[in-house]
């Protein structure tokens, strides 16, 4: 069925033609009547299948009918690349149409931003943390808004922004439509679509814990100290067009550039702890070719959206089983094919098992023809019980409730597992759960208190 069946402005489907799409994906082919009705959607499918378009189509075709002043579009997102390629897919789908959208985030200053408020705008794509900054010193009025989206839900119910959410729904008008998407719907969405919406429909495109199908995965099991020689040796033997690499901390991630680049490959870097005009160029610099490998940690496994992804790496098992799934997300795309590589040691066999038992399937195990293993013979990762993993040492986990400095999600379980090539594991700089990813309470560690003061400015406590 064409767009042009789903009862979408000719302005619109000519956009939609213009940036190279065919027939809606599944989850647009369901969702966007729905939205046209105006009933409330929980609208759930793999990463990559098109759940931007399956919002924005709909919502840009009721801004095509003018009324009173005010921001009437509200999409809340969980990091500052998912706000501006969101902001982004907008003004493509709807080029052939004259709406106002300002996207908001923080990494950068507030006055451009404060500015396009100032002006005037139709849609609003924003960070939690950054848009209730704006809110509580009167930027932003909310009480025109039409259609409230929460994109990435489960992203950020993780990230601890349950709280600030409901705030922010609390502003809105009761008579809104409340839009909730995400790759994985966990129990506590649940809790949240009681206060947030009303009789939603509800719409699960294949099975939301499942691997995108058109992504080839597998394990490669290596002991930690032949890790970076056993990356080097995938890539010399992979023909690959673009690849992710997924470290888990973002100390690993430069660690592992630094080699990859002392290798002769091109590499960009993202992490929290770059600047927003680093992390704009890396991110620009990989979708134009200028970089072939993109070294990233789960900040980005919701925030690049980039066509020709053929590989992506996870240099680092990951710390929960959703994120393995957004990570291998980022190849696959818009139903093309990819491969999702998993570089696994013994000791992160419960792990493994976490994530194996969460997809709903094994993950095959290869060895690595011509590779010289450590005595000759590949390890095998036992996946087939849950453990922990004794790579975590009392020190690190000691360290990690003491949260000093804030390893991020990405720096894992207090005490930390693998942080990069060359480095054994962590004894941890700090557990925070969220620090430089938004955690609204100032990346204190997951268990321990906040190492901020607890009068620090909101604009420090908020994040991305």
């Amino acid at each position: 069925m064409p767009f042009k069946s789903l009862g979408l402005n000719p302005k619109l489907v000519q956009g939609v033609l213009a940036m190279g799409y065919g027939d809606p994906t599944p989850i647009q082919l369901r969702a966007i009547p729905v939205v046209l009705e105006g009933r409330d959607l929980i609208g759930s499918a793999q990463t990559g299948t098109g759940k931007t378009a399956a919002f924005a189509l709909p919502v840009l075709q009721r801004l095509l009918k003018p009324v009173a002043k005010g921001p009437r579009v509200l999409v809340l997102e969980p990091t500052r690349e998912l706000a501006a390629q969101v902001e982004t897919a907008f003004r493509d789908l709807g080029r052939f149409t004259e709406f106002r959208a300002a996207v908001v985030h923080g990494g950068v200053g507030y006055g451009r931003q404060r500015e396009a408020l100032r002006n005037g705008t139709d849609v609003i794509i924003a960070t939690v943390g950054r848009l209730m900054d704006f809110i509580q010193e009167g930027a932003i009025d909310l009480r025109n808004i039409e259609v409230l989206i929460l994109d990435e839900v489960d992203r950020m119910l993780d990230m601890g922004f349950i709280r600030d959410v409901k705030r922010i729904a609390e502003l809105c008008p009761k008579s809104r439509q409340t839009l909730f998407f995400s790759a994985t719907v966990p129990p506590e969405i649940e809790a949240v679509a009681k206060f947030a919406l009303k009789d939603p429909a509800r719409i699960v495109i294949g099975r939301t814990q499942s691997v995108n199908e058109s992504v080839k995965h597998a394990m490669f099991p290596v002991i930690y100290d032949q890790k970076f020689e056993l990356l080097i040796a995938l890539l010399e033997k992979e023909d690959f067009q673009s690849v992710i690499i997924f470290s888990r901390t973002k100390h690993g991630a430069d660690k592992i550039a630094r080699r990859l680049k002392n290798e002769n490959h091109s590499v960009a870097v993202l992490h929290a702890n770059r600047s927003q005009g680093q992390r704009t160029t890396a991110l620009e610099g990989f979708k134009n070719g200028r970089y072939e490998i993109m070294v990233a940690t789960d900040i980005a496994a919701r925030g690049i959206d980039v066509s020709g992804v053929s590989h992506v790496i996870n240099y680092d098992v990951p710390e929960n089983p959703e994120d393995y799934v957004h990570r291998i997300g980022r190849t696959g795309r818009a139903m093309s094919v990819g491969d999702a590589y998993m570089l696994a040691v013994p000791e992160e066999g419960g792990d493994c098992h976490d994530i194996e038992r969460f997809i709903g399937a094994r993950i095959p195990q290869l060895k690595l023809d011509g590779f010289a293993y450590e005595n000759g013979k590949m390890p095998v990762v036992d996946t087939s019980r849950p453990f922990k993993n004794p790579m975590r040492s009392k020190k690190g986990q000691a360290q990690g409730r003491q949260g000093g400095g804030g390893g991020g999600r990405q720096g894992g379980r207090p005490g930390g597992r693998s942080q990069g090539p060359g480095n054994r594991p962590a004894q941890g700089k700090g557990g925070g759960k969220q620090a430089g990813r938004g955690n609204p309470r100032g990346g204190s560690s997951r268990s321990g208190p906040a190492s901020a003061p607890a009068k620090a400015s909101s604009r420090l406590r908020r994040g991305r």
